[in-house]
């Protein structure tokens, strides 16, 4: 399916360009998620006169990323989790509960923005988690994980 990106999709494209994707892509999440339209005529059309506010609102969610970006760049977050006398968590830290975490600090961070590369902390100590706020902005936290006495 023919589809034009209306916003910078990782691994896909930039804003305004016109992609082919399965079907299944663009009718479940591409479209749903106004990151894409169906490439016809009229929609074609229709960008073009849009395109600028696009650029606008993309230049905006960019800086925005941006700041906040900065100021969550190398910051440390505490989450406490029940552990064991040998530091192993009774259960894990995911990207909900860091997530979580910065969003009591002031953050507003969706679970999906956490990355974590090696699946869910297991252990008591400092972990590097990537936070990515925009698919440009992409910043390194430290995740304390503290361990309770079960």
């Amino acid at each position: 399916m023919q589809i034009i990106l209306l916003e910078k999709v990782v691994n896909l494209g930039n804003l305004g360009e016109v992609v082919k994707v399965k079907d299944g892509y663009a009718r479940n999440f591409l479209i749903p998620q106004k990151m894409a339209r169906r490439a016809t005529a009229s929609a074609v059309a229709e960008f073009e006169v849009k395109r600028a506010e696009l650029e606008k609102a993309a230049a905006e969610k960019l800086a925005a990323a941006q700041a906040q970006g900065e100021k969550l760049n190398g910051m440390t977050v505490t989450v406490s989790q029940k552990a064991g006398v040998d530091g192993r968590l009774f259960g894990s830290v995911t990207n909900f509960d860091i997530a979580e975490a910065l969003t009591k600090a002031g953050f507003a961070v969706e679970k999906a923005a956490v990355r974590m590369p090696t699946g869910p902390l297991k252990t008591v100590g400092e972990h590097p988690v990537s936070v990515a706020l925009h698919t440009d902005v992409v910043v390194e936290v430290t995740v304390a994980v503290v361990g309770e006495a079960a």
